[in-house]
């Protein structure tokens, strides 16, 4: 493949799996957990020197109440639904062989229904606000000079808190975990490698890490830390004319310790562990190409009474220069 391609093309990928929350009783809302978390494609890892930019399409809706590692009574949340689409731009550089940098600028729209905050409304009474706004900013420095064939990596970098977290003082419903942003400056630190399954180089093998640790905190929140795997195969040896055509497969394992703080937090009704399985296709003409996947969950554990997503649905549109 002669385009250069990148191990964090894929960013909004299986933390949008991100489940939502709320204790049977507390009317206010609560754990989103919509983290983001970098999946492995094999389109994944850099080339050498040059450059890329993408937009990312990402959405998913939340609707089915789960506790513990199984459904719940929907009657058990006063959250009923968070639907989203996440749309994600952009850059990544290298300057060399082994140094390159990434800077990604989420923009989500999100609609939350979920028990009204309104004391004179009847009982029962569900409120649906939607919003749009900025989500939190990622830049990260890439290191992948351990070996000539740039197989292994390493990344370092910081979450920004560019994303709104204050819709609450407008709506009087929302917890901090089911705003758009944290409010958080975050570390971020991640690892990859890769290595081919056959001589001929058509099947090969990935493997990730990425580690998301929350620093800094404002107004009494803390978001719970996040840990994400995925390991996975993929296939380089289709053609479609001039259109190259590479199927993926992965696991992806992820794992969100539970919120703390006094500012909406809701420990008991945050943090889960979750497995899921990701086919997905890329097709690549220099100097664009498109990814697509479906991430679906085969296992998940979830503290409390939380809203969970039957499936993610993602796309990347990339040019490479």
């Amino acid at each position: 493949m002669n385009s250069r391609v990148s191990f964090y093309s894929n960013l909004a990928a299986v933390a949008f799996m991100g489940m939502a929350s709320v204790s049977p009783d507390n009317a206010a809302a609560c754990a989103c957990g919509c983290g983001v978390f970098d999946v492995g494609t094999s389109s994944m890892f850099p080339q050498g020197p040059g450059g890329m930019a993408f937009v990312e399409f990402d959405y998913q809706n939340q609707y089915i109440n789960w506790n513990g590692n199984s459904r719940s009574p929907s009657q058990n949340n006063s959250d009923k639904e968070i639907r989203t689409t996440f749309v994600t731009s952009g850059v990544e550089y290298f300057f060399n062989r082994a140094w390159g940098f990434e800077a990604e600028v989420p923009y989500n729209f999100r609609t939350f229904k979920t028990g009204t905050a309104d004391p004179d409304a009847a009982p029962g009474t569900i409120a649906a606000p939607n919003w749009s706004d900025i989500g939190d900013i990622r830049v990260k420095g890439i290191y992948t000079g351990f070996s000539e064939d740039l197989s292994t990596g390493v990344s370092f970098g910081f979450k920004l808190p560019t994303g709104s977290h204050t819709h609450n003082d407008a709506f009087g419903n929302i917890d901090r975990d089911t705003e758009l942003g944290t409010g958080s400056t975050d570390v971020l630190l991640g690892a990859f490698h890769r290595q081919h399954l056959t001589k001929d180089g058509k099947f090969s093998w990935f493997a990730q890490a990425d580690l998301d640790l929350p620093a800094l905190v404002r107004e009494g929140y803390r978001p719970g830390i996040e840990f994400d795997q995925a390991a996975g195969i993929y296939y380089q040896s289709l053609y479609l004319g001039r259109v190259q055509i590479n199927p993926v497969a992965q696991i992806i394992g992820s794992e969100r310790g539970h919120d703390s703080g006094e500012n909406a937090a809701n420990p008991v009704s945050s943090g889960y562990q979750r497995i899921l399985l990701s086919p997905g296709i890329e097709f690549h003409m220099h100097p664009f190409s498109v990814y697509a996947d479906v991430d679906l969950p085969v296992f998940q554990h979830v503290t409390g009474e939380q809203l969970t997503a039957p499936a993610l649905f993602k796309l990347i549109v990339t040019y490479h220069f």
